[in-house]
């Protein structure tokens, strides 16, 4: 059955993955997913990418962004969020394919937002259960913050996975920090989205919305040192104290917007 979502922006963000983010939008059209626009902002990929985006724009009828040169995540969200203008944008990069499906949990997710005019943000997917959780309705729960509360990983209530947020998202938060590594983008905004109290919803099977694919033809553009990867249960602690502490503090000193 056809889902129209007329009041939310499908934002793609893109670099050198353009049968990728084929993939991504084919999976929205063979679930009749369709919304009130659709924006791909592409990170000044390498000319053949480009063309085939442009190939196919009439196609999935989405308004692309681009860009001269590579200027890194934070520039390529921002550009593209800029050119939303409906109330609500669902966030995904061009890696992710929504499961058979998804329509229904989106719907969930834009009512709760509807319904709770003080939720920022919806996530759907992450690579860990956030700690702090209150159940809520169909299958989300909203995520608790205290920095009293033990641990590094309740610092990740904001994360770059795929979201529903509000289109006025940078009013309250800021914009994403430019001409640095993607991760600490990604972090700086998680730390602007706690500072200035910022509330989200978590859907409890978090790898059950959303498939990261990441193929031989097109891997991930991301890297990460090997010891920010290690397994090792010494290194692992070691690195989840110091998170930890790090992280308290950098929450303490960041300026509220």
């Amino acid at each position: 059955m056809p889902q129209q979502f007329n009041a939310v922006t499908l934002l793609i963000t893109h670099y050198n993955r353009s049968q990728s983010l084929e993939r991504l939008l084919q999976s929205f059209a063979k679930q009749e997913i369709s919304f009130g626009g659709i924006v791909v902002s592409d990170d000044g990929s390498k000319p053949e990418h480009q063309e085939y985006l442009k190939s196919i724009q009439d196609r999935y009828n989405f308004n692309l962004v681009t860009t001269p040169k590579n200027k890194g995540l934070g520039n390529n969200i921002n550009k593209g969020q800029d050119a939303v203008t409906t109330p609500y944008t669902l966030y995904v990069q061009e890696d992710f394919d929504p499961f058979e499906g998804y329509g229904k949990h989106l719907a969930d997710a834009l009512s709760i937002m509807e319904e709770r005019a003080d939720i920022d943000l919806v996530r759907f997917y992450a690579y860990f259960k956030y700690p702090y959780l209150k159940p809520y309705r169909d299958g989300y729960s909203e995520m608790l913050f205290k920095i009293w509360y033990p641990g590094y990983r309740k610092f990740h209530c904001y994360s770059d996975h795929p979201h529903l947020r509000r289109t006025t998202f940078f009013e309250k938060f800021g914009r994403y920090a430019e001409g640095i590594k993607g991760d600490r983008t990604e972090f700086l905004m998680a730390l602007s989205f706690l500072k200035n109290k910022g509330k989200a919803m978590f859907y409890e099977d978090f790898k059950g919305l959303f498939d990261q694919v990441n193929s031989s033809d097109e891997p991930s553009t991301m890297t990460r040192s090997d010891f920010r990867q290690s397994k090792n249960i010494f290194i692992a602690a070691a690195r989840a104290v110091y998170r930890n502490v790090k992280h308290t503090y950098e929450l303490l000193t960041f300026p509220t917007k």
